[in-house]
């Protein structure tokens, strides 16, 4: 090759690397925040059984006692390692003491006197947990406590890819098993309003990514991430830095949440929808199908999958779920087991490659994507 010929083919060579890196560099400005991936905690809060209620469960039903034999580290420890969805179980308690003597506290050393010394459970407030009475144990109290806490690690860490908080509705009424177990409060539209008072007295609007945001110019959810953020959509990563989204959990609490509020007009959380809704951005599909999964991604949907649940992977070590899960086009794969929580029994673990916060996702990311330019706080390994 003549010498005019190599300085001009590496100049093309100079060139595409140039490029390659200005999109690396650039990925905050090309890459919509339905175009990554990442890891998120199931039931993020749980701090596991009391011994009480663990030896009476293995007596009684050892069944529902596998089933629970989880639990993780505190929320800024989840954050600090890298993950990015975090679940939020939440009980509407609106006048305080509904909750504050339970059923499972009386089976544990110190008995029921032992149970929340700060009274935490005696104030009016949304309360954190998993089954009244059973399963109450948090590693955040209240609710409005944990979103201190994230708001605490956000602001430290300003530059922080977005955080999505998934909050699950639970309406688990009396089980006839445990004595004196006291009822839900019901998810009114009153109690809903109250819902998104506690989130905006601790995120402000400008650091939360909202529906009405996301609707932008369009008339509903479906039409403005289907136009991939013409007028609408999904922000970049750029503008969802240091942010929140939150995600309604609980189909059956949608007609009260979108009461008086079309395609979530004014609303706080992004309802997990069917898709074709007017409120529709958001879909859980915990089952981990790539197919109807990638179908709804491809719609500019965002989806949260599991890759495990009830403990059995963790027990038998198998992975067919979790391969099926990161494979597919989930913005959102969440486990019970990441890498540096591994089950006890065989080892088994989710996560990224090279345990990242987060990697181009598989199914919408663009073409010259780079997992390395998706940087991040700084995350322990």
């Amino acid at each position: 090759m003549p010498r005019t010929h190599r300085i001009l083919a590496g100049a093309a060579v100079c060139a595409l690397a140039v490029a390659g890196a200005a999109f690396a560099a650039g990925s905050d400005e090309d890459l919509r925040i339905n175009q990554i991936q990442v890891i998120g905690t199931h039931n993020s809060y749980h701090a596991g059984l009391t011994p009480g209620v663990a030896k009476m469960l293995q007596a009684t039903n050892p069944k529902a006692f596998d089933g629970l034999d989880y639990q993780h580290a505190g929320l800024t420890t989840q954050f600090n390692h890298g993950i990015r969805q975090i679940e939020l179980d939440i009980y509407v308690d609106a006048k305080g003491g509904r909750f504050a003597h339970p059923f499972g506290a009386t089976l544990n050393a110190g008995g029921a006197a032992a149970f929340d010394p700060e009274h935490v459970f005696a104030k009016p407030g949304y309360k954190v947990m998993h089954v009244q009475d059973i399963d109450y144990i948090s590693n955040c109290q209240p609710f409005v406590g944990c979103l201190k806490e994230v708001r605490a690690w956000s602001k430290a860490h300003p530059n922080h890819l977005p955080l999505f908080i998934l909050v699950e509705t639970k309406t688990q009424g009396p089980i006839k098993d445990v004595p004196g177990m006291v009822d839900y409060e019901r998810f009114t539209p009153e109690a809903l309003d109250a819902l998104d008072a506690e989130i905006r007295s601790v995120f402000p609007d400008n650091e939360r990514i909202t529906p009405d945001q996301v609707r932008g110019k369009y008339a509903t959810l479906p039409e403005a991430v289907a136009a991939k953020g013409a007028g609408g959509g999904w922000p970049t990563l750029k503008a969802a830095r240091g942010k929140v989204v939150f995600l309604l959990d609980q189909e059956n609490i949608t007609p009260n949440y979108v009461a008086g509020h079309p395609a979530l007009k004014g609303r706080v959380l992004f309802t997990n929808a069917k898709a074709g809704a007017p409120d529709a951005a958001f879909v859980e599909h915990n089952d981990a199908n790539p197919a109807e999964i990638d179908a709804l991604v491809k719609q500019g949907y965002i989806v949260r999958t599991r890759s495990d649940a009830d403990t059995k992977e963790g027990r038998s070590g198998d992975t067919t779920t979790r391969d099926k899960a990161l494979a597919s086009g989930a913005q959102m794969v969440s486990t019970d087991y990441p890498w540096y929580e591994p089950a006890r029994w065989t080892g088994y673990t989710v996560s990224l490659p090279g345990k990242a916060s987060a990697r181009c996702n598989p199914v919408t990311a663009p073409k010259g994507c780079s997992d390395s330019g998706l940087k991040d706080a700084a995350v322990a390994q």
